[in-house]
């Protein structure tokens, strides 16, 4: 190899421990920040030190960007997203992750394929899409745990409310009784209410981050009690029947279609990795795509590859058109 060719590889080996410390950084700051907070108890904000900690570690990398991305509609889509997934990382910082894994990938890419651009280019457009597929990964996982565990906090809050509770005092009874991730949110919903932030703004901040349509249809049902009055207990435990019973069938239909969603996924990556494969192994018996033959400016293996692309795509759209069931 060249003295170029040690050159990218010690660069894409450096991207790539970089961005193994951003991660790592980013994930460990905030989070010990929120373990401070939840030692001394659910009355205490954070501390000074504490902000101006979390603040410097989360801006090492990523200063810039958060300037220049925090306040446009990408940057509050990608925190919206951030937030739903729970991971604890600035809009600018989860950019960075898709920069630096870009070149990762791109590099890695490039060295596979034999110093050849078209892969490195290929490379780095799946190095972008990684950190995207992974975010959408735990947003829809922690989503489908939450409508897992919400026909038990409804039961808590009804008993609670029959106790003679408040819906403050409920609300944090599922913050200490529960398991993740409903009690870290109904946490968070304590913590702002006795900050000062009211009550519906609370909980339309909790909407936001996890965007169910049952913890919708919970909030519209204690909005409407806290304007117009009437039993919460009985209105919340009817309403604990009706979820437990989507939750039942949404789980059914899961495990049915799994297997189609899966196929269709395999299905739409096989023809690419087989490519790839054979292009490594045999690069002359995959470059005949790109040869134009007699008379033609035009190689007849684009035609052939955007053609395959397209019917690929429209294969895996549909497939996972029929997994997909709205209840």
């Amino acid at each position: 190899m060249t003295t170029t060719t040690y050159i990218l590889l010690g660069g894409g080996f450096l991207l790539l421990i970089a961005l193994i410390v951003a991660v790592v950084i980013s994930l460990n700051s905030d989070r010990e920040v929120q373990s401070r907070i939840d030692q001394f108890g659910p009355n205490l904000t954070p501390t000074k030190e504490d902000r101006e900690a979390a603040k410097k570690n989360s801006q090492v990398m990523t200063a810039w960007l958060n300037d220049r991305v925090g306040k446009s509609s990408w940057g509050e889509g990608i925190s919206r997203d951030l937030a739903r997934a729970d991971l604890k990382m600035t809009p600018g910082e989860f950019i960075a992750l898709l920069i630096i894994s870009s070149f990762g990938v791109a590099m890695l890419f490039w060295f596979i394929g034999g110093n050849s651009i078209l892969f490195a280019a290929l490379g780095a457009i799946v190095g972008f899409f990684i950190p995207r597929i992974y975010l959408n990964s735990q947003k829809s996982h922690r989503l489908v745990r939450f409508n897992e565990q919400l026909g038990d906090m409804l039961s808590l809050m009804v008993n609670g409310l029959r106790a003679g509770y408040s819906t403050m005092q409920a609300m944090e009874s599922v913050s200490k009784e529960l398991p993740a991730p409903i009690s870290d949110e109904f946490r968070r919903v304590v913590l702002e209410m006795q900050l000062g932030v009211p009550m519906e703004q609370a909980l339309a901040n909790l909407l936001r981050r996890i965007p169910s349509e049952d913890l919708d249809l919970v909030i519209t049902a204690i909005n409407v009690q806290r304007e117009v009055g009437g039993n919460l207990a009985e209105i919340l435990d009817t309403i604990s029947y009706t979820i437990r019973e989507r939750v039942r069938i949404k789980g059914e239909i899961r495990v049915l279609t799994t297997q189609v969603m899966y196929s269709g996924r395999i299905l739409a990556l096989l023809p690419v990795a087989l490519m790839g494969i054979l292009y490594v192994l045999n690069r002359d018996y995959m470059m005949e795509f790109f040869k134009p033959a007699n008379n033609a400016t035009l190689p007849c293996g684009y035609m052939g590859l955007v053609c395959a692309g397209l019917l690929i795509l429209a294969g895996y759209l549909t497939m996972q058109k029929i997994g997909q069931i709205e209840i």
